[in-house]
């Protein structure tokens, strides 16, 4: 049985700092599997720029000049770690058997692939990366995390829980990905829609080996609500039931109000006006809100704009490098 060719898909994004530390243990875990034969010798490593503002492309662009195993794409503009991740799949999944997302900062452990690709080999199309504890984490780090999985799982996303983007993912999986078409991503919510026989393996995350992280607070929070609104409309029936509700409430109010007023004790007042009228206006305003969310993914839906645009890759101007990242159809041919 033929080797599987494997490709490490790392999004960049200002990573100078921390790539020129991470890229050469990547590829000593790549050179590792092809000697002791988990993956074939043609197995590559695929770096996504993400339109960086600091030297990471030309980093990257120095790699694969010293070495042919490194890879990289460049987008056009920063586009976000989803759409980074995604381009690099996409364009893996002609030309590899199976690929293993990860983020350049050092932080995943590396020896969790060995078990991602056993699983694999187990028959396994989709291998989920799953932390097994956040003791590297600060508190407001751990908790604010452990709040956006739970969000997600109370909103109706179907998440692995603790699981970001290290994952290991099998050509047809990526094929099936494809399909989707959605310009709103958020990957770990997707992954479990494709289907196919999935498991996770636990490992524990490391410090960030160099340079800044670049998911604050803020982009967690959208992340979190990209999520929601991308793949589940829960928000929307908890508006209609929270509706309901207070509209059984306003009815049982004015009953009351009709009773107290045919018996004469109502008393006049603003301050129970004010109160419901603030409560009633929150919720008119908070509900318009969360469906002018959906309105608003629709029509950026509706566009059907690209969600990624590679402005360069290192092996255009080197001919030599096409025969081993042609797609897959075209390497067995070449093969027989």
């Amino acid at each position: 049985m033929a080797l599987p060719v494997l490709w490490i898909v790392v999004p960049c994004y200002n990573e100078e700092k921390v790539l020129p530390i991470t890229a050469p243990r990547f590829l000593a875990k790549l050179s590792e599997f092809i000697k002791t034969e988990k993956v074939a010798v043609n197995s590559r490593i695929l770096f996504v720029d993400d339109g960086s503002k600091d030297q990471t492309w030309a980093l990257i662009q120095n790699f694969a000049e010293a070495d042919p195993r490194y890879l990289g794409i460049q987008q056009s503009r920063n586009r976000g770690h989803q759409n980074a991740v995604l381009a690099g799949l996409m364009i893996a999944k002609d030309c590899a058997d199976v690929t293993i997302s990860v983020d350049a900062d050092g932080q995943d452990d590396l020896n969790a692939m060995v078990d991602m690709l056993a699983a694999y080999a187990d028959g396994c199309e989709i291998v989920y990366g799953v932390r097994s504890d956040r003791k590297s984490d600060s508190w407001f780090k751990r908790v604010s995390a452990q709040a956006f999985y739970r969000f997600l799982r109370l909103m109706g996303v179907d998440v692995v829980y603790n699981h970001a983007d290290y994952r290991l993912a099998s050509s047809k999986v990526l094929q099936h990905l494809a399909d989707f078409k959605e310009v709103n991503l958020f990957l770990r919510g997707m992954f479990p829609l494709v289907g196919f026989k999935s498991t996770s393996v636990y490992y524990e995350r490391h410090e960030r080996l160099a340079g800044k992280s670049h998911y604050p607070l803020s982009k967690m929070i959208a992340l979190a609500i990209n999520g929601v609104t991308s793949l589940s409309i829960k928000p929307v029936v908890f508006i209609a039931e929270l509706g309901a509700v207070v509209s059984i409430l306003g009815f049982i109010g004015t009953i009351w109000a009709a009773v107290m007023a045919f018996k004469g004790a109502t008393v006049a007042g603003w301050a129970s006006i004010v109160c419901i009228v603030s409560f009633l206006g929150g919720i008119q305003l908070l509900s318009l809100g969360v469906i002018g969310e959906y309105v608003g993914k629709t029509y950026l839906e509706s566009k059907h704009r690209p969600r990624f645009i590679i402005s360069e890759q290192t092996w255009h101007d080197d001919p030599s490098k096409r025969p081993s990242i042609a797609p897959k159809d075209i390497r067995k041919q070449r093969e027989r």
